[in-house]
């Protein structure tokens, strides 16, 4: 369904700029109709955590996302497609992730969106763990059914 574009995948353990993003993705485009974005930022968890810190494994994390984004582009017709996910320390209020589609229709925008942070929260390949404001560590953080079942309503037989 997709056209031939190239999404942008970066992993990185800084901070990302939102509108800056979407407007290396749009650009002067005219033929974009709609760009759809999400952006995830760290919770404290009611007051108890300072920090949430994010490893992956290098090259594969990358390898994963853009595999997936490929599918989103092979499914939706889209015009642009960027993931960033930040790995390391990350405190409360902080962006952790940005998704942004862009389409000519916002409803191939919102599903691609949805498509690639569903797979983001269930099983692109980074592991969180809490450091909590009492200084200690806490648990490595499990994924949530919830995040599961929202990734098996885009599994095709």
């Amino acid at each position: 369904m997709g056209g031939v574009i190239k999404p942008t995948i970066r992993i990185q353990p800084g901070d990302f700029d939102i509108a800056a993003e979407i407007d290396k993705l749009t650009g002067s485009r005219k033929d974009v109709g709609a760009v759809v974005t999400f952006s995830g930022l760290c919770r404290d968890e009611a007051g108890r955590l300072s920090a949430l810190e994010l490893e992956h494994y290098p090259g594969m994390a990358e390898a994963e996302i853009a595999r997936i984004a490929d599918e989103a582009i092979a499914r939706w017709p889209l015009l642009g497609l960027t993931a960033i996910h930040r790995y390391g320390k990350v405190s409360p209020g902080e962006n952790i992730v940005l998704v942004i589609a862009a389409s000519a229709h916002r409803q191939a925008a919102f599903d691609a969106a949805n498509f690639l942070m569903d797979y983001l929260k269930s099983n692109a390949p980074f592991w969180k763990k809490e450091h909590l404001v009492d200084g200690s560590s806490g648990a490595w953080v499990d994924a949530k059914e919830s995040d599961d079942k929202a990734a098996a309503r885009w599994k095709r037989d």
